[in-house]
């Protein structure tokens, strides 16, 4: 099977694409720009791909396409609908980067909860040096024990979250989104979101993005969360509306938010909550999925995908 592999660099050049290599007959490329697209996909049966956008003229400009392989668990750089009407599969990776997203996450959440930030750089600072008594209390400091933790998001991630916030002593709860069944899941209460905000200390967010979930968390929703609670946001950028995160934070709406993914990455153009007035504000670089272990998870599924598909044994399609 002849395969196309269009953004190898954004896996890292520290993992092994063998499986990848073993499983079709791959050409790699490190990026590939939009006008680059219909060429090197042409004659291809099988296009990997991480974040390269793929379209109808795309697919159009392919006739021997058969396969999708995302290397990500989100797909909306992908046409589905155009996809399906071609009779293309579109395969996702799943399950390959809980213990470091998780990881994370609770990263986040505890520098959060301890201002651990403002505590480091205070001491840098000179501050501590110039104490009266032998320590600092600054910034307040919130326990996680005890206080409610509200998973948006109930994949894969969102049950490594909540069985970590459970091992805090957490109160665990799942939102569901409109449409979806409340009750008892895996032990935790699932229950409406617009139910649970108010309740929140830390909302953790894990949806993919979608046209459901797009503003999701908006000026409302912010709103209705305590002043002493923290978000984050470790999914998709757009889920959060960026504006309104923005003023909830200048105007102490929330206590503060750990966001590690925006609407444009990179953000060439800027972005709301790259502005540095933005109190108790942690921005990372879409960086909670990348350890060498989880990526190199990743490109071994995308390896099984490709022989699967072959063998006519596909199981992780989308469509």
């Amino acid at each position: 099977m002849k395969a196309v592999f269009l953004d190898a660099d954004t896996l890292g050049h520290d993992v092994d694409f063998s499986p990848l290599e073993q499983a079709a007959e791959l050409t790699t490329y490190a990026r590939t720009d939009p006008g680059e697209v219909n060429q090197r996909i042409s004659g291809a049966e099988a296009v990997v791909t991480n974040k390269v956008v793929l379209d109808e003229h795309n697919f159009a400009a392919a006739p021997d396409l058969k396969v999708v392989i995302v290397t990500a668990t989100g797909i909306n750089n992908i046409n589905l609908e155009a996809a399906e009407q071609r009779g293309i599969r579109v395969v996702n990776a799943i399950r390959y980067a809980r213990p470091v997203l998780v990881q994370h996450t609770f990263s986040l959440i505890l520098a959060l909860s301890n201002h651990l930030l403002d505590y480091v750089t205070d001491v840098r600072n000179g501050r501590w040096q110039q104490s009266t008594m032998f320590c600092r209390m600054d910034y307040p400091i919130m326990e996680l024990a005890g206080k409610t933790l509200v998973v948006l998001g109930y994949g894969d991630l969102g049950q490594g979250v909540a069985r970590l916030g459970a091992a805090f002593d957490m109160d665990v709860r799942i939102a569901a989104r409109p449409g979806q069944d409340c009750g008892d899941v895996d032990g935790f209460p699932r229950q409406p979101l617009a139910e649970l905000l108010p309740q929140a200390d830390v909302l953790s967010v894990h949806c993919l993005l979608s046209d459901e979930t797009r503003d999701l968390i908006d000026t409302r929703e912010l709103a209705a969360m305590k002043s002493s609670a923290v978000l984050v946001n470790t999914s998709r950028g757009g889920i959060v509306n960026e504006q309104a995160l923005a003023a909830a934070l200048r105007s102490g709406q929330i206590a503060g938010a750990g966001v590690d993914v925006l609407t444009e990455e990179p953000p060439v153009n800027g972005n709301p909550l790259l502005a540095d007035d933005i109190p108790n504000l942690l921005v990372t670089p879409h960086c909670a999925w990348a350890s060498q272990e989880a990526r190199q998870r990743m490109v071994s599924q995308s390896a099984d995908n490709l022989r699967a598909f072959a063998a006519g044994t596909l199981q992780r399609w989308v469509v």
